[in-house]
């Protein structure tokens, strides 16, 4: 079986011109490099064109046909032709020269993957077969205080409860405890680009952060994210050009631009209560943070037009999903990154979750059903509804409290105030009249729980997605009865939570009611309104988990009392 990081070589088309290409060809010419460092041709003695091949993003999507598909010099800032007799391009080794090494049209796609959900048919030949898409590098692009960080924590919380094992590699993180790159101040200077020492550090600290994330992702990850500016071209470049030599890993770039200026100032102030700004005075460290975007913004070569050139899928995301740019999207993972940053917003809102009152069937301790509400259950009820209305003041009167303590921080540190009336002020004269959304499932006791609240005043829906669990052949069961009936199912569920399913026609398991849920997720990131959810006690663990960044070992076995 091939090993999942074995190295493919490139050749020509014609049998007559078939070569292996060393990892010697595949490096990135530098200005010094002396000319007979050129391969030469096998054939003639003379100084051999250098191939300069596809994206390490081709896919089957690509509208571009094999034969049109020539391998093109990846200059920056030229164009590039297709000779008219020759099978490569020649061209002459220089730092503006960046070309990639060579991916095979073969390598089989992963395609459509849904843990628990998907089981797809491996023969003895297809499980030697490397696939094109089984594992994500993302690559995010972008000027500091873009939002890179927010975006891809919440990109890794997602990906995490859909089971795609998600990890972030931050090389600011690593930048701050390197020692070589201690040894320099990292004031703005650190990060002007005509500092070449500086630069070579942070080239090193980028491609560093990528060897640690390729290795995690062999030893099991799905999903890496490279979280960094990656702001130029070469060095992109370089991070794309090392992962060519992984045809398991699929690449997705992600640029987050902002252009609203009161977001840039309010990051920009963030900033100063992080790691590299916190024991430095207020005003000092919001200058010195301005020249250091002043100087990514000298080299900034946002995604676009290079990408495009050569087949690389990106996703642009401006003033934090507004507007979204996709191109050449392929691979579902791919797909699903890009579904869910177009449905997040940053509007300040409520979601409360709830399990529907005590039913008739939880005093004696049965499982599913249909059951009315108990006395109990009914009297929770009344007591929910105004707990909620309270908490529809009070939020909005936080809100402009929370504004108010931001400002006074600010002055304390000798800044001037962001705005003279935040709009925050303007909600105190309507904090009422806000919308807000109550879902429950449509099963007897969800919906009972919130008959104390006016239609008149809340949007209410009952949705099938938020049912509790299907215990198919258990339903209407305690616990002690399926023990006793079905102890081999019992003892199962009991070792695996997750992907254990209840027998029988629609019975599910936890991995079911994720992706049932999927899209009320979604719609929770989505909507800009607050919102109650009253649901059951499996659907609520999962949806926590979700909220609360729970992990898979945790989630199945938090603790959710009635009547929380």
């Amino acid at each position: 079986m091939h090993s999942l990081f074995s190295h493919l070589f490139s050749s020509c088309n014609k049998p007559r011109r078939r070569r292996r290409r060393s990892m010697q060809d595949r490096h990135l010419h530098s200005k010094e490099a002396p000319s007979s460092e050129v391969p030469r041709s096998m054939t003639n003695g003379r100084a051999s064109p250098t191939l300069f091949p596809l994206s390490p993003c081709c896919t089957p999507t690509s509208t571009r046909s094999v034969e049109s598909r020539w391998s093109e010099a990846m200059n920056p800032n030229d164009g590039f032709t297709k000779p008219a007799n020759e099978e490569w391009v020649t061209m002459t080794p220089s730092n503006d020269n960046c070309h990639l090494s060579v991916r095979p049209d073969y390598i089989r796609a992963h395609g459509f993957d849904v843990p628990g959900a998907v089981q797809s048919i491996v023969t003895p030949k297809t499980s030697r077969e490397p696939h094109s898409d089984s594992k994500l590098v993302i690559i995010m692009v972008g000027l500091p205080a873009r939002g890179k960080s927010y975006i891809v924590k919440k990109l890794r919380r997602y990906l995490n409860w859909l089971q795609y094992e998600t990890k972030v590699f931050n090389v600011g993180n690593l930048r701050r405890v390197n020692q070589e790159s201690q040894q320099h101040n990292q004031s703005a200077g650190f990060f002007d680009p005509n500092n070449e020492e500086a630069k070579r550090i942070r080239d090193k600290l980028a491609l560093d952060v990528l060897d640690d994330l390729i290795k995690w992702l062999s030893e099991g990850g799905r999903v890496a994210i490279h979280d960094a500016t990656n702001s130029t071209i070469e060095r992109r470049f370089l991070l794309l050009n090392k992962l060519q030599e992984y045809p398991q890993i699929k690449v997705l770039l992600m640029e987050s631009v902002c252009t609203d200026q009161k977001i840039l100032e309010r990051n920009f102030r963030l900033k100063l209560l992080g790691p590299d700004y916190r024991d430095r005075p207020a005003a000092e460290a919001l200058a010195d943070f301005k020249s250091r975007v002043a100087n990514y913004e000298k080299a900034y070569q946002p995604v676009g037009d290079w990408e495009e050139k050569h087949d690389i899928q990106y996703c642009k995301l401006i003033n934090v999903g507004k507007k979204v740019i996709a191109y050449n999207i392929s691979g579902y993972l791919s797909g699903q990154c890009v579904f869910y940053l177009m449905n997040f917003n940053l509007a300040d809102r409520q979601i409360f979750l709830t399990r529907h009152g005590q039913s008739e069937d939880n005093i004696v301790g049965r499982i599913g059903g249909d059951a009315p509400l108990s006395a109990l259950g009914k009297k929770y009820a009344k007591a929910l509804s105004k707990f909620i209305k309270e908490q529809r003041i009070t939020f909005a009167l936080d809100l402009v409290k929370q504004q108010e303590e931001l400002e006074e921080q600010w002055a304390s540190k000798g800044l001037a105030p962001m705005d003279e009336k935040p709009p925050l002020y303007r909600q105190k004269s309507n904090a009422n009249q806000q919308q807000f959304t109550i879902w429950t499932s449509m099963l007897e006791r969800a919906k009972q729980t919130a008959e104390p609240f006016d239609p008149d005043e809340y949007d209410i829906k009952h949705i099938r997605f938020l049912n509790e669990i299907n215990a198919a052949i258990c339903e209407g069961m305690t616990y002690d009865e399926i023990e006793k009936k079905y102890p081999n199912e019992y003892m199962h569920r009991r070792a695996n939570k997750l992907y254990y399913r209840y027998p029988g026609i629609g019975g599910e398991s936890y991995l079911d009611v994720i992706h049932r849920t999927q899209s009320m997720i979604i719609e929770l990131e989505r909507m800009s309104e607050s919102c109650l959810i009253v649901t059951h006690r499996v659907v609520m663990r999962i949806l926590m988990g979700y909220l609360l960044d729970r992990s898979r070992e945790e989630m199945p076995h938090m603790d959710i009392p009635m009547h929380t």
